[in-house]
């Protein structure tokens, strides 16, 4: 039993070079891009991830175009595309009278078909499914390097930022009349999510990596309404998902970004459900406890009344 256990979990990172890079870039995207996920979460701008992660594709197109498959040309050129997106949103949100949510919407959809058409239109080998989908088993000493280099930028940052995203996200007037600008904290925290979508698509491509950011943390707040306790529930779902994922590519050949974005559905599913702070089955029966409760004290009469 043992052995069987270190075959089909241990032996393929103990083996393989490439296993072992593709679970650390795991262990670094879980540790960095989760907890972005819960405070783009907690802002209400769960969509927007998606729609950046889309808008960087222009510019990972456009840095292979002029340095070819240089990981940090094309994470560059990601990086400068989806800042300008997000410049681009904020103007029109300030300038337009529509919300920052359709702007986005309109931006990365257009970003998206710009990024295709370019790619199509490179005559080169490099592979649309690839940027859109990655390939975390092809995951290079170069690429972890950069992966590295963000999650501990982001780790840092966010350790030097909690406190005022936290009582933005709580009361953003508080935070204004103390004399901390609301826009700046929202630029930097913008920055650090174009950062690890960008370190992101090196392993996951740019509609995936979205998704190793995002579902941990919407599922982490199905267990829990402590910030602290939903940061390390979503980074744990993170890695165990991003584990499993890498096990069930290598073992049954399925590709690894979907198979790690699946598990991390799966696990929301099961959330949903079962979890004790969101799930059905536990409001449903909170619910009809205090239906009973209520019932119980209704039909209660005092005997000294």
């Amino acid at each position: 039993m043992t052995e069987m256990l270190y075959l089909y979990l241990l032996d393929p990172f103990v083996e393989f070079d490439f296993m072992r890079r593709a679970l650390a870039a795991v262990l670094f995207l879980s540790l960095s891009a989760a907890p972005v996920g819960v405070m783009l979460m907690l802002r209400r701008m769960s969509l927007m991830g998606d729609a950046i992660s889309h808008a960087v594709l222009p510019g990972v197109a456009l840095g292979y175009m002029v340095a070819g498959m240089n990981v940090m040309a094309m994470g560059l050129g990601g990086l400068l595309i989806g800042l300008l997106v997000a410049l681009a949103v904020g103007i029109a949100s300030k300038i337009s009278n529509l919300k920052e949510d359709a702007n986005f919407a309109a931006f990365y959809l257009v970003c998206l078909a710009v990024g295709v058409l370019l790619v199509s239109n490179s005559n080169s080998q490099i592979d649309v499914l690839h940027l859109l989908f990655g390939s975390v088993l092809a995951v290079d000493s170069e690429a972890l390097t950069l992966v590295a280099g963000v999650s501990a930028t982001t780790i840092v940052l966010l350790a030097i930022m909690f406190r005022p995203l936290v009582v933005q996200i709580l009361d953003p007037l508080f935070l204004k009349s103390v004399g901390a600008s609301n826009t700046l904290w929202h630029v930097l925290f913008l920055m650090l999510v174009v950062l690890n979508l960008v370190a992101g698509f090196q392993a996951l491509g740019t509609l995936m990596s979205v998704g190793l950011m995002m579902v941990p943390a919407i599922t982490a707040r199905l267990w829990s309404d402590r910030l602290g306790v939903i940061l390390l529930v979503a980074v744990a779902i993170a890695l165990l998902c991003g584990y499993g994922g890498l096990l069930l590519s290598y073992h049954i050949d399925w590709p690894s970004g979907p198979s790690i974005i699946l598990l991390c559905g799966a696990a929301y599913f099961f959330s949903l459900i079962f979890a004790a702070q969101g799930g059905v089955l536990t409001r449903w029966w909170s619910h009809r406890h205090h239906q009973r409760a209520g019932f119980s004290r209704s039909a209660y009469k005092d005997p000294l009344k």
